[in-house]
């Protein structure tokens, strides 16, 4: 099983790598190592998608990150995206979001941006941060004191669930995220996207969140299921772990954090817990940042 995911992570790579050129079956499968027909398959089998539809897809989320983040011409975008036109673009654009490319251009709004996708994790053992993965080493647990500005959360705030897990039990992952990835170019620089987390619900239990902050003046559309929060000023008490290896430790190094700022006393900090009024953040991001949880805090009266 690992050798064929392998080979379809090998096909999703040089996908990505040469999609304005209009990748084929066989330029794929001749780089994976296998038959067309069982690359197929097998791509098919693995990721839920067919061949045609990912690239279709990654093709119309390439060209849109170009109309949102560049002034090139739009006839150019399309055929660097690999469209034979720019009608064939605007065609594609207008049968995903209900809008021609010039139109999201002038305005963009949250659409649900076909992501790349991944079968392995982590892709190498170094990442582009330069982190050599066989290298790291499971450590203790620490904790450290962090001040996030005033901001605002968007995100699907769900009251029955409290874990990542069952969170995507209920929600479609491609289209949670792909809205989330289209909003990168106005994502809050601390609190980013896919920043997850707790907050309290009026009974008083624990419901579970995914999205991203976006800053305080943020007035823009919201996507559908997504609610937008306003998040004040706070300190938090961060528990963390530094990067680590996915596949051998995350459930070791989740434990060790969870069980450090779920048992924490605060006021050795000083400072006492404010988890009623603030949600509490998660950041998972194993070869880059590590794992960590922020809860928040309110400085203790001398």
């Amino acid at each position: 099983m690992r050798e064929l995911e392998e080979a379809v992570q090998r096909m999703l790579e040089f996908a990505e790598a040469h999609i304005g050129e209009n990748p084929t079956l066989m330029d794929m499968s001749r780089h994976a190592g296998y038959s067309p027909s069982y690359c197929s398959q097998q791509f098919h089998r693995i990721t839920g998608k067919t061949l045609r539809r990912y690239l279709a897809g990654r093709r119309l989320a390439i060209a849109t990150l170009a109309l949102r983040d560049t002034d090139t011409r739009i006839i150019e975008i399309a055929l660097d995206s690999g469209y034979s036109s720019q009608e064939a673009l605007a065609r594609a654009f207008v049968g995903a979001y209900g809008l021609t490319p010039h139109a999201y251009r002038k305005a963009p709004r949250p659409v649900r941006l076909p992501i790349k996708q991944n079968v392995l994790f982590p892709l190498d053992q170094k990442n582009k941060e330069g982190i050599d993965m066989e290298s790291t080493i499971l450590t203790s647990a620490s904790v450290r004191v962090e001040y996030i500005p005033a901001h605002k959360y968007m995100g699907i705030w769900e009251p029955n669930v409290d874990n990542y897990m069952d969170f995507w039990d209920r929600h479609d992952c491609d289209e949670v995220c792909g809205f989330i990835e289209s909003m990168r170019h106005v994502a809050d620089p601390i609190v980013t996207p896919h920043t997850a987390g707790w907050y309290q619900n009026q009974d008083g239990k624990q419901g579970y969140f995914y999205g991203l902050g976006v800053p305080v003046h943020y007035g823009g559309s919201i996507p559908k299921g997504f609610e937008i929060r306003d998040v004040k000023a706070s300190y938090y008490l961060v528990f963390c772990h530094p990067p680590f290896d996915f596949q051998r430790d995350c459930a070791e190094v989740m434990r060790r954090v969870e069980e450090l700022a779920w048992g924490y006393n605060p006021a050795e900090q000083g400072f006492r817990w404010n988890d009623k009024e603030f949600p509490a953040y998660q950041r998972h991001m194993p070869e880059t940042l590590g794992y960590e949880i922020l809860r928040p805090v309110i400085p203790n009266q001398p």
